[in-house]
Parts: C-alpha cells; structure tokens; sequence
C-alpha cells in the first residue's frame, strides 16, 4: 500500500533516534532538512542521519543528532530531496557495461535514436567517420532490437554490407545473446556454408539452408566476441571498468554485480583494487564452465578487499525470450524465421551437465547465479537443485535464480521450497512488454513475466534488476516497471504481478543485500550500518506511480563519501556520449582494430 503524503509525515515525527550509546563520539556529516527513508520497518522514516567514519552513526529525530555535532561536524541540508539505501545491483555486468564506451549506440527510445535499419546504417557510418573510430579497423554497435525496428527483424549482412564491405562490422542485439555480422566479419570468423553449429548456438541461415544470413545465436555469436575482447590490454580493460563503474554510481548504485565475469575480467577489477580503494563495491561471479581457477583466494571471498570480491559462480542454461531463444515448455507465439510452429527455444547444455555443476557449485559452498529465461530452464535448474539437496543438504541462500522471467505459478512455489531466491527482470514490462504479447509468448504468459506478485503472495523476497548493458543501470526505470508494469505503448502488463512502492524499493536495497547476505552491512539505514546512501529529487513513497522513473538520482555517497552528483555532470545518461567516454573508446578501440588478426 502506498504511503500518503500525511502518513509519511506522521511516521517521519514519530520515529525515534537509533544511537543508543552515550559516546562523546561526534559525527563526520549529519543530514537534515528531507525525507529520509530507512527501510527500515520498525522506524522506517527519520528526520536526520549521522555518519562517522564511513558508517551511519545514528538516524533519528534531528533534535537529538545534533547533539552530536562539533566544530568540525558537516551539516548537509537535504533541501526538502529525499534519502535513502544506495542501490545494490540484483543482477548486472558492471565490466561489459563499460564496452558499451566501445560502441555504436543502437538503442531505440529512450535511450537511443535507432527505430529502423535505415536509422541503424546512419548511425554506424556516423560512428566510423568520426576520426578517432575510422581508423581501428572495425565497426562495432551495440544495443539494436529487431523488436523496435520499423521492420520488426534483423538486418542482414547485406545491409550491412553497405555501411561497409571492407571493414568488419559485428552489431550486438540489446539482448546480449545474439549479433549480426557483416560479409567481412563472417569471413574473418571462419564462418562459411559448410560451419555447423555449435552446441548451444545457431548460426542463421539465408533461403537456401546454408548461406549464413549475418545472424548468430548464443554461443555461435560469444565465439566470435572472445577475440575481440582477448586483444584490450590491462589498461584498456581497467578504463572499460572504471566507466561501468561512473555510469552505476550516476544512477545510485553503491554494491554492482559483475554477473557472469571471465578470467582477465576478474583479474583486471582484482589488481585494480588492490592498487585504490573502488568507488563502489563490486562483486563478481565467475562464469563456472571456463572460469574456476578464480573462484579461489584470492579472489574469492565472503570480505571485500578494497571494493571487490568474487562472490560464488554463473551458470547459464538458455537465452533470450525478446530474442527468441530462451528455452520454453511451449512454442513462441510467432517463431523466428526459419523454425517451424512448435520452436521452443533450447538448453544451452544436457541436463546431466547442468545437475553435475549445481552439484560442484554446492559441494564447494559457492553461491550459484543461475541464467534462466524460459520455464523449460526453470525446471531443468529446479530438479537439480533438488537432487544435489537430496545429497548435501539445503545451503544458506546458495542458489539464485537470475531473471525467472517465464516463471510459472508452480515453479515459484518450488522456488519458497527449494530456498531458491529469484532475481526477477521487470523491466521487460516496459522495454519488451508489447513485443511478448504480440510475437514472444502471448498476452496470458506475458501478463505473468518476472511474477514478483506471486512471490509475494507466498511471503518470499526477491530483487529487481537492469540486467546492464542490455538496458541502462537506470535504477529509477527499474522501479518504475518493478511497481507498475507498463509498457512502450501504455499497456499494464499484469497487473496483479505489481507490488508496492514499499516493496519496489526493498528490492533493490534490503532485499538486494540479503541476496549477497550483506544484510548486516547493507541495505537500510540503520546504525552500524555502511553509510551507502542516495539522495532523490522526490520521494518515491509519496510520488504519483507515473512519475517514477522521472525521479532524478541527485547524489551518490560510499561510505560517507559523495562519489557522484549531478551538479558535477559526472557519467550521465549513456556514458557513449561524454567527452570522457569517448576518450576511453578511443584507447580501447586501438586494440579492439586488431579483431581481424585473430582470424
């Protein structure tokens, strides 16, 4: 139930200061003059904070906090702005969302220009005339969505053929698991008539069955993307993390995930922190196919060491339901060109292979993200779940399902279970919605994507996530589709799946350090506690619904420190448009060129 504005003011004046101790020990900063959301439920409004030493001091009636105040105490006046938790990222790749500084932005609206192939060639040659991008030997876009373009499907190599017939050109779909190439980078990955598919990919084909069309699927397309990032060096790789980094601070993030990170990734964020402290804290999930030897000390860790840590492993076991091959239990509504009326999608591996790593990932205590889209993969990672339990026993929050989105009613009761924590995906209500009702899934399975209200319906907590780089670390577009679903065109996308404002915000706070079992440190603002903080320029308890993703993210405090504010500009919107940015795509572009010697 949502707050009204008197309710709130009413709890604000009856909430009690929470520091307890009688110390002489005085503040570093106390902030008054705003609403301050604690999230917490016993005393979930204050009217002042306190921090010392990186840490919330108290948080209470300003009366008494001011008590704790001497001649060196700052005192920020909140202006009538809202506080709250800093934003903890449910799931996210903090690391490839710096590649997008690479790239071409294809994005539609609202975070892009891109609505047509036409649009789409425009801004790739608008890319590669610039000088610092014609001269590295490859043209690379990111973010394009068949299901936004005027021709509802993906360009051809042809197409693209005609922004360029010598230089390579690999287009990255919103999604993450799919690309499409040009004639040149098809040739220049070895990809001819004759190639088969890899397991877990496809390779599309033109009308005549053979001929590879430009679009790849999966792991058909990751084959082609490891060179590329195999040839950035250590200090490209550092400046690619740095800018995922500004650009999650500038939407409020204080704890990012790096959701499915390789060796060199681990190793680039690891050494990066031993030299400087990061901004925010990172925690990365190896992938556990090709990336256990750094899910180890030390690496890994259940302790930050300077802003990071590797927190347990990443499992995928399909794809993408906007991009057609998430793994379902029934046909797509519209099939992809090429399959017939009953494709489903597929398994990104056997489930024999998927049980024996849940099996290697809770004999070694690691917390396992899970990739599941479609149903299909839901119950394939649910009866292994179930079978390593029946051997070793229910681990403490050791399983993550990440985006659920498919879910069905009966799976989510096997989720409360199973002790199985899902990490839902709504803002594919927003960017998707119209695309899963009228081509993916069909307006009874789509009403019931990324199902927070059945969860809470059973009692459970869950998180909300971006998912970035496929959409923007936007964490205020995150609430607003977490709380109101509603699509492109308007439409509410199952409305008995909303929940609370209230709700919306524990997801991306409270409930998101609980899924790092950081609750103690993080999440809400209580004492003790770390003083990861966000400043708002409205209360998202009290605001209308609709202007929820409106709400600006004004400043963003670490540990008591301001890492980002808007009055300094710092990484705003698409990082792919600042100065700075660019100067990163620049030096990591000069590596990126060399795509065609790894062929």
């Amino acid at each position: 139930m949502r707050l009204s504005p008197l309710a709130f003011a009413l709890l604000s004046v009856s909430c009690t200061t929470l520091a307890a101790s009688p110390t002489k020990s005085f503040a570093d900063r106390i902030y008054v003059g705003g609403d301050i959301i604690t999230v917490n439920d016993s005393d979930l409004t204050a009217e002042a904070l306190a921090i010392k030493n990186g840490r919330i001091l108290a948080v209470g009636k300003e009366s008494e906090l001011m008590k704790l105040r001497d001649d060196k105490t700052k005192i920020f006046d909140l202006d009538g702005k809202t506080m709250i938790p800093g934003f903890i990222d449910g799931h996210g790749h903090v690391f490839n969302t710096g590649i997008q500084a690479l790239s071409a932005n294809l994005l539609a609206d609202p975070d892009g220009n891109v609505n047509s192939i036409a649009s789409l060639q425009e801004e790739l040659r608008s890319w590669v005339a610039k000088p610092e991008n014609g001269k590295h030997g490859i043209i690379l876009g990111f973010g394009y969505d068949d299901s936004q373009l005027k021709e509802q499907r993906h360009p051809t190599r042809q197409e693209l053929d005609e922004v360029s017939k010598d230089l390579p050109i690999l287009i990255i779909h919103q999604s993450g698991h799919l690309a499409t190439l040009n004639t040149k980078a098809l040739e220049l990955a070895g990809l001819k008539s004759e190639s088969t598919d890899p397991d877990g990919g496809k390779i599309r084909r033109e009308s005549d069955g053979k001929t590879p069309n430009g679009v790849l699927e999966e792991t058909a397309f990751f084959g082609t993307l490891l060179p590329l990032l195999s040839k950035l060096n250590a200090k490209e790789n550092e400046a690619i993390f740095k800018a995922g980094m500004e650009l999650y601070a500038s939407f409020g993030y204080t704890t990012a995930q790096e959701g499915r990170a390789s060796i060199s990734a681990v190793k680039t964020m690891y050494n990066l922190a031993q030299e400087k402290k990061l901004p925010i804290d990172v925690a990365a999930y190896p992938d556990i196919q090709v990336a256990q030897e750094v899910i180890s000390p030390p690496y890994y860790s259940s302790e930050y060491s300077n802003g990071f840590r590797v927190a347990g492993a990443k499992l995928n076991l399909d794809g993408s339901p906007q991009g057609k091959t998430a793994w379902l239990t029934e046909p797509y509504l519209v099939p992809p060109v090429g399959q017939e009326q009953d494709y489903k999608g597929y398994p990104s591996m056997s489930d024999e292979k998927a049980a024996e790593y849940i099996e290697l990932a809770q004999r070694n205590e690691w917390q396992l993200l899970t990739h599941v889209n479609g149903d299909a993969a839901i119950d394939q990672l649910l009866n292994g779940i179930e079978a390593s339990q029946k051997k070793l026993g229910i681990p403490d929050r050791g399983f993550i399902a990440i985006h659920a989105q498919t879910a069905r009613k009966d799976q989510v009761e096997r989720f409360k279970q199973l002790g199985v924590f899902p990490s839902f995906f709504p803002m594919h209500t927003f960017y998707w919605g119209d695309w899963h009702m009228s081509s993916v899934l069909g307006k009874g399975r789509a009403e019931n994507i990324s199902p927070t209200g059945w969860a809470r319906d059973l009692g459970m907590i869950y998180t909300s996530h971006h998912d970035s780089p496929v959409a923007f670390p936007n964490s205020m577009r995150v609430y607003s589709a977490t709380v109101n679903r509603v699509s492109r065109s308007g439409q509410v996308l199952g409305p008995k799946q909303r929940v609370s404002a209230l709700d919306g915000l524990k997801s991306q706070t409270l409930w998101a350090a609980t899924q790092y079992k950081e609750e103690k440190n993080k999440g809400s603002l209580e004492v003790g506690k770390l003083a990861d903080l966000v400043i708002l320029s409205d209360n998202p308890l009290t605001a209308k619904p609709e202007i929820l993703s409106d709400i600006k993210v004004l400043e963003t405090i670490k540990e008591g420190q301001t890492i980002y504010s808007i009055d300094q500009q710092v990484a705003l919107g698409s990082c792919i448009n600042t100065k700075r940015c660019q100067e990163i795509a620049t030096t990591a572009m000069i590596s990126a060129g060399l795509l065609h010697h790894s062929h």
